[in-house]
């Protein structure tokens, strides 16, 4: 009789034990993951509209902003940060070709692409003989500006050239003798008051908390130029790629990014984003 009273306690505390680890085991796991980021709105994207719906799927969600373009993609592949949002996929392919690092596309995400602002006319059509257009001085988003004017009827741009790398030398026709003042991206914006109009990049006319439904004209962006969430390649497929889709693809950032005082609102959408929502 005792003996069977020893074994029946050994059982039952072998259940109790077993309980209590199921009991651990179900309970929601934190993952503490690190997001790579870029001064600008994407940065607002993550901890805004991304964050709150990976921290619902139990991770703990820390944003790091770099000063550049390169340390981001550099630290996500040697496994300083899990994830990075601040580039699009033309520029992330080349990086990781010229680098010979392995990160890769998981998602696109809205981006801003640039616009021309206004603080004196209300259309490009009221442009005068002689205004003064402000244009940014490197030569990337001076190519794209000049680019945005030309599709805008504003200027022509001579043919068979690189659009990419276009100049104000490469500019065909002037209807309006446009006077072009080369800026510091950054300071079109401060500069408005002075100028009759300003192309400024995305993420320059965010900082500057200028709404894109105010827009004369906007850059239409091509799908490759629309920026993405980047891992490193081993987790394209791990859970955490899998979330950070989901988490992209879900209602709750469709209703982030579309909400009425959104500043994300007017960003162009990426083509996955059409095919789901029509808008």
């Amino acid at each position: 009789m005792k003996s069977l009273k020893k074994i029946l306690g050994v059982v039952i505390i072998g259940i109790l034990a077993i309980s209590a680890l199921t009991g651990c085991g179900n309970k929601k796991e934190t993952k503490d993951i690190t997001i790579g980021v870029c001064a600008g709105p994407y940065g607002e994207m993550v901890k805004q509209a991304i964050s709150p719906i990976l921290e619902e799927k139990g991770y703990k969600v820390k944003v790091t902003e770099f000063s550049d373009y390169v340390l981001p993609d550099k630290a996500l592949a040697n496994g300083e940060i899990d994830a990075n949002l601040m580039q699009h996929t033309v520029y992330l392919e080349k990086f990781a070709s010229d680098n010979k690092l392995d990160i890769k596309k998981v998602i696109s995400v809205p981006t801003a692409g640039a616009g021309i602002f206004s603080n004196s006319i209300k259309s490009l059509k009221d442009l005068k003989n002689g205004d003064t257009v402000g244009i940014p001085n490197d030569p990337s988003n001076l190519a794209r500006a000049l680019g945005i004017l030309a599709k805008e009827n504003v200027i022509t741009l001579k043919s068979g050239i690189d659009d990419t790398k276009a100049t104000e030398n490469d500019i065909a026709s002037n209807p309006k003798n446009l006077k072009f003042k080369t800026l510091d991206a950054a300071q079109i914006s401060r500069n408005l008051d002075s100028l009759a109009i300003g192309v400024i990049p995305g993420n320059y006319a965010y900082a500057a908390n200028l709404d894109f439904g105010d827009a004369l004209a906007v850059e239409t962006l091509a799908e490759g130029y629309k920026n993405v969430i980047a891992v490193k390649g081993d987790d394209i497929d791990s859970q955490l790629g899998k979330d950070l889709k989901s988490a992209v693809e879900s209602k709750e950032f469709y209703e982030a990014i579309t909400k009425k005082d959104s500043k994300f609102k007017d960003f162009q959408k990426p083509e996955w984003w059409i095919e789901k929502y029509g808008k």
